[in-house]
């Protein structure tokens, strides 16, 4: 049996997953962090991204989009604090794409720099559910739209 560590993912809307994995990967702000189980205490904000988790005895990952949040390391616990989390399969391509273009005309048109500042996390959050996507089609799990 491969070691294991307990993952727990929550929004402020509602728990997205709790369970064991064999590692899981995550959006830090510097870049992706590989976590394993007894890895090191550590603290860091996350950024837009895919979550990835080994699912124990099975080929699979689980893939969740976090919009940014924080990320908390124990070693036998994983906890992600998400602003929003949407596990990959749900997201919906049509409205990131919408929502990608939105803001780029927002950043074009910018008037204030209040404004400038959220249609760049829009624009960041709209590119990584979209990356979401890509990355579910490429393993195969979610057919082309």
């Amino acid at each position: 049996m491969s070691l294991r560590v307990h993952v727990d993912i929550v929004s402020a809307e509602e728990e997205i997953f709790s369970g064991e994995t064999e590692f899981g990967v995550f959006p830090g702000e510097a870049g992706e962090l590989g976590i394993y189980p007894q890895h090191s205490q550590l603290i860091t904000r996350l950024k837009p991204g895919t979550v990835r988790l080994k699912v124990p005895d099975s080929d699979d990952h689980e893939m969740i989009y976090v919009s940014g949040g924080i990320l908390e390391v124990q070693p036998s616990m994983i906890t992600v604090l998400a602003d929003t989390a949407i596990r990959a399969a749900d997201l919906d391509e049509a409205k990131a794409v919408e929502a990608k273009r939105s803001a780029e005309e927002a950043l074009k048109n910018r008037s204030a720099l209040a404004d400038y500042a959220t249609a760049e996390a829009e624009l960041a959050q709209a590119i990584a559910q979209l990356q979401a996507i890509k990355k579910l089609r490429n393993r195969g799990s979610i057919a082309a739209s």
